[in-house]
């Protein structure tokens, strides 16, 4: 028994020392990494190739790309409640774009107060907003889209034509619900496009219209594209241990058949995607946040994935084609997301779009957790508060199992002294020793597995609530009470990882020692390795390890009175 506890501690604490590894991976120090700029007279291969014989040939016609120019530096910047981006004019390319509610740092004011207090220099925290585009050569992620025609129509602007727009500037103004930003491009043939966006109050999708008036005489052939491109984070690449442990970040689609998959850069590189499916869409997620490009949810879209030359990734889908007779209009239509991982409201968004909060092979008790901790919220109003009744919920289903350990545990710790008593006895005869102990533990009706219980139970769900903490963005600078404004990083004072090695100590004091001399020193030392390891973890987690060893302290201590009290 004693080895099996032992072996079992041991393996919990190499999943903290993994889960430490990979948030080190995520938030410690980035090394700087030298990323080559892209070729912009090579970037023609980031066009979309479509899956017809006539399609393809039309898209590597020069007629296709005669709109192709040097890039320009006019753009259209745009300001709503929650965002502000940069629409570049060649291609009506999404560039740019900060999420205005969401700072890169949170400034602790209660710690910046005790540190003028005791003299100390307040350290300024980084207030600009996130910016989930960018258009710059260290990390390229821009969001674009134009129009295909098929083979013998009118070329047709690509995210290479030069658009035209009446403004430089939109801002959404107070009382104003919508906003909508157009830009135009006609060539002599009488092809009009018109490419209009659509931002509404309070929400992070895009609703673009790319609307073509055929003007030319004849029928126009073509669809719609949209695509995301980037350039992966080398920055943060996860080891051979912790890379299957860190928040991922890459290419995912969201099809009818196959729901949800992640597409890798290494996947993209290995295999190009052509996938056909009605509905579904495309995105580009990474560490509490996410980029969708979905189109109508009723019609066949083509999901399609690339590798370009210059270390870029494209994924995107195109339409079916469409034919517009002389003097007609058609409208394509898709929408772009780009915003924060709230499930309630990625819901509302798209099917599926929820999902790219992920919770790892553990997502089946990372999702109930996530609801509980929702639901409490929604009641107090504090997401640390809901850490606590989580963890209490968690207690209280697990109390009849828990129940029974303890009671194992304390019938353990009784017979403690009779085992030493028998390791004296037989200390030269091994076997008969292990005889003798399983008599003893069948006289005292004493399960040795049974205390193993608690450390099987929680390593699941710690695990779990480790994902939910670390990928939620609910909990990215959620404050608590006193010193704790971010549940999300460490302790500023490392008060609770402190505690949590006290109170570790006291529930390990409460069972019985190991007979073998050299586990027990060993098992003494865990709660000091712990709390260092504690010490760089989340706020919210730690939290919820003091409140469950709380918890159990309580629980175990009057259960262990009751067995001794029995006799």
């Amino acid at each position: 028994m004693d080895n099996i506890r032992f072996i079992l501690v041991v393996t919990f604490s190499m999943l903290i020392f993994m889960l430490w590894q990979a948030w080190e991976q995520d938030y410690g120090p980035k090394p700087e990494v030298a990323i080559v700029s892209p070729d912009v007279t090579k970037a023609k291969e980031d066009l979309p190739i479509t899956a017809t014989p006539l399609q393809a040939e039309s898209a590597s016609q020069e007629p296709v790309l005669s709109a192709v120019v040097a890039p320009v530096n006019k753009i259209v910047k745009i300001k709503t409640d929650v965002i502000a981006l940069e629409i570049d004019m060649q291609g009506g390319t999404v560039t740019n774009l900060d999420l205005l509610n969401y700072p890169i740092e949170k400034a602790n004011t209660v710690v910046n107060s005790l540190r003028k207090l005791i003299g100390m220099e307040v350290s300024e925290a980084n207030s600009e907003p996130v910016r989930l585009f960018n258009n710059g050569p260290e990390n390229i992620f821009i969001a674009q889209s134009g129009l295909i025609a098929e083979g013998g129509s009118t070329t047709a602007p690509n995210h290479y034509t030069v658009f035209k727009s009446d403004q430089d500037s939109y801002v959404l103004q107070p009382g104003q619900d919508s906003l909508q930003v157009p830009l135009t491009w006609a060539d002599k043939s009488g092809l009009v496009i018109t490419k209009l966006f659509t931002f509404k109050r309070g929400a992070y999708e895009i609703i673009l219209d790319q609307k073509v008036k055929n003007n030319s005489g004849k029928v126009w052939s073509g669809r719609q594209y949209s695509q995301l491109l980037r350039t992966p984070d080398t920055t943060s690449q996860g080891n051979m241990l912790t890379g299957g442990m860190r928040a991922y970040n890459g290419g995912v689609i969201y099809t009818e058949k196959n729901k949800y998959q992640k597409i890798s850069f290494d996947d993209m590189a290995d295999e190009t995607l052509d996938v056909v499916s009605k509905g579904g869409w495309t995105a580009m997620i990474q560490h509490y946040f996410a980029s969708a490009w979905i189109p109508p949810a009723d019609q066949e879209n083509h999901f399609y994935t690339k590798e370009l030359k210059d270390g870029r990734y494209v994924i995107g889908t195109y339409s079916p084609s469409v034919s517009i007779e002389a003097n007609s209009t058609v409208n394509f239509t898709s929408q772009l997301f780009a915003g924060p991982k709230i499930q309630p409201m990625m819901e509302k968004v798209a099917t599926g779009l929820e999902l790219t909060v992920d919770y790892s092979v553990l997502t089946f008790i990372g999702k109930p957790i996530y609801w509980l901790l929702n639901k409490i919220h929604s009641f107090i109003g504090n997401w640390g508060v809901a850490i606590m009744g989580v963890t209490f919920c968690i207690k209280l289903l697990f109390f009849p199992l828990s129940q029974a350990s303890f009671k194992s545990m304390a019938k353990m710790r009784k017979v403690q002294p009779r085992l030493k008593e028998l390791q004296e006895r037989y200390a030269d005869d091994r076997p008969r020793f292990n005889n003798e102990m399983m008599g003893l533990y069948k006289k005292e009706k004493v399960n040795p597995l049974g205390g193993c219980l608690p450390i099987l139970i929680q390593i699941p769900v710690f695990m779990a609530l480790y994902w939910v903490l670390s990928e939620t963005i609910e909990f990215r600078q959620a404050p608590f009470m006193l010193w704790i404004q971010d549940l999300s990083i460490q302790d500023p004072f490392y008060i609770l990882p402190i505690i949590m090695g006290i109170s570790m100590k006291i529930q390990q004091s409460l069972n019985p020692a190991p007979i073998d001399p050299i586990q027990a020193k060993v098992m003494k030392m865990f709660p000091i390795v712990f709390t260092v390891f504690f010490l760089f973890f989340p706020a919210g987690l730690v939290l919820y390890w003091v409140i469950n060893n709380t918890l159990s302290i309580i629980q175990q201590t009057y259960i262990t009175k009751q067995i001794e009290k029995a006799g």
